[in-house]
């Protein structure tokens, strides 16, 4: 398992995604910085190159992570199971690789777009 930012192949932001969402092979990355213990679960827009999370859930045990999974799953419309932290497990600025999904079907559901 690899710490926020180990692995090369997911450093380089793609620039027509503006660096926050980019293809791989399996679907889709989404670069997010997530504000944990938040009053509510919601998207918070854009901050630098990264989609901004708000999670009701605290930094304890997992249960952010598990959250933000199942958050975006519902959003994106798949399992929360189809949804893999690839990178900063344990930080704020998170790694999410969205399974079976392209860059544009993950934008319209998340941003709308």
């Amino acid at each position: 398992m690899t710490r926020g930012g180990d692995d090369a192949r997911y450093q380089t932001p793609a620039p027509e995604e503006g660096g926050v969402m980019r293809a791989h092979p399996e679907g889709t990355l989404v670069r997010l910085r997530v504000v944990a213990g938040a009053r509510r679960t919601e998207l918070a827009g854009i901050a630098g190159q990264a989609l901004r999370v708000r999670v009701a859930a605290p930094p304890v045990k997992g249960r952010a992570n598990a959250a933000i999974l199942g958050y975006l799953a519902g959003l994106v419309g798949l399992r929360a199971r189809d949804l893999e932290i690839t990178a900063g497990e344990r930080g704020r600025d998170k790694l999410v690789l969205v399974r079976g999904r392209t860059p544009g079907q993950v934008r319209a559901a998340l941003l709308g777009s």
